[in-house]
C-alpha cells in the first residue's frame, strides 16, 4: 500500500513521446514496480519524527522584531493559516505517521516549532498531527508553548534559545530555560 508523501515530488514517466506525471503515490517505475512512498515513525513521541518534521523559522521573526511580532497580542492570529490549509496536511500526516486513528478531530495539525515563538506558519515541515491522546499531548504542549513566549517577551530567554529547546524536546523546554 503506497501513500503520497507531504513532501512527495510527483513522478515523470516518458513512454515514446508521450510523457505522464502521477502524483508519487501512484508512481511506477520503468519495471512497474510501486516506488516506496515515505512515512513517519510514531517511535518520537510525543516529538514528531524529525526526518519528516524538523521545525522550521519564520525570517520574520528575530529577536530584534520580537517587539513587533511575536510579544504583541494577537500576532499568531495575523500569521496563523487558515483550516483549508492545514486541514489537507493533517490528512496526509496522519496517513504518513500512520496512526490507526484517523479520525481527524483527535489531532491538532501542530507547529512544531510554535508560532508563539517564531515557527514558520506554512512550512511543511514544521506542521504534523500532533495527537490529542497521552499524556504529554497538544493541550499540554499549548500551555508550554504561552509559558516559553512569555519567558522571551519578559526577557528572561532569548528568541534563539527558546526555539533550541522546543525543538530539542518541548517536554522539558521550560526546565532548559528556566523557567518552569
Amino acid at each position: 500500500m503506497s501513500r503520497l508523501s507531504r513532501f512527495a515530488v510527483p513522478a515523470v514517466l516518458v513512454a515514446g513521446s508521450l510523457c505522464l506525471v502521477m502524483p508519487a503515490a501512484e508512481a511506477t517505475t520503468i519495471t512497474g514496480v510501486a516506488a516506496p512512498a515515505a512515512s513517519c515513525s510514531q517511535s518520537y513521541l510525543p516529538l514528531p519524527d524529525p526526518a519528516c518534521t524538523p521545525g522550521a523559522t519564520n525570517p520574520d521573526v528575530t529577536q530584534a522584531t520580537i517587539g513587533s511580532t511575536i510579544c504583541v497580542s494577537g500576532w499568531t492570529a495575523t500569521v496563523r493559516p487558515p483550516t483549508s490549509y492545514t486541514n489537507a496536511l493533517k490528512k496526509q500526516g496522519i496517513a504518513d505517521y500512520g496512526y490507526t486513528d484517523t479520525n481527524m478531530s483527535d489531532y491538532e495539525e501542530d507547529h512544531f516549532l510554535p508560532l508563539e515563538v517564531g515557527g514558520a506558519p506554512r512550512d511543511p515541515k514544521n506542521l504534523w498531527p500532533e495527537p490529542h491522546a497521552g499524556n504529554e499531548n497538544s493541550r499540554s504542549k499549548d500551555s508550554v508553548e504561552n509559558a516559553v513566549k512569555k519567558a522571551v517577551c519578559a526577557k528572561k530567554a532569548t528568541l534563539s534559545a527558546a526555539q533550541r529547546a522546543l525543538l530539542t524536546d518541548w517536554t522539558t523546554a521550560e526546565s532548559v530555560l528556566g523557567i518552569g
